[in-house]
């Protein structure tokens, strides 16, 4: 029994640092933060494992690459979006479009309104597009990793 849970916090710890080190292979600075593909790291956890553990890395590396990219200013709420994200996105089965229809309005809701209150509306709205994008971006990078990863551990099963 622990040796399974030391093996699924081992995972979601390496699982965490990956999509961390995804979000600073591209980090294209916007008038109000970076945008980075964290999102395929989140995505992928949240395929292959679940919502919860999706929830775990989605709101712990972007918690840490804000910290490391000197903007503290988004941590926490980096740490609600993009945990929440992660969680919608770790439905399974016929509640998987819902889920990342969710994910999506979570990340590019939840930033438009931090946005707003800290930088206005104007700034608000400039992000909506390049958000979708990263959030879009993260959905396929993510699902082609999680493919290749299943197609991998099939061989291995053989």
């Amino acid at each position: 029994m622990q040796n399974d849970k030391t093996k699924k916090l081992t995972l979601l710890a390496v699982l965490t640092a990956l999509s961390v080190t995804f979000g600073f292979v591209a980090k294209i600075p916007t008038p109000t933060g970076l945008l980075t593909l964290v999102d395929a790291g989140i995505y992928f956890t949240a395929f292959y494992l679940s919502k919860k553990e999706g929830a775990i890395v989605g709101g712990l590396s972007a918690f840490l690459i804000d910290l490391l990219s000197s903007a503290p200013q988004w941590m926490f709420i980096s740490l609600l979006i993009h945990g929440a994200q992660g969680y919608f996105a770790g439905f399974k089965g016929k509640y998987r479009i819902v889920g990342l229809l969710l994910a999506t309005i979570s990340m590019v809701g939840g930033y438009a309104l931090a946005s707003i209150f800290m930088y206005g509306i104007g700034s608000a709205v400039a992000e909506i597009i390049p958000n979708f994008c990263q959030n879009t971006l993260g959905i396929l990078i993510g699902w082609i990793l999680y493919q290749g990863f299943q197609k991998v551990q099939s061989r291995k099963g053989k």
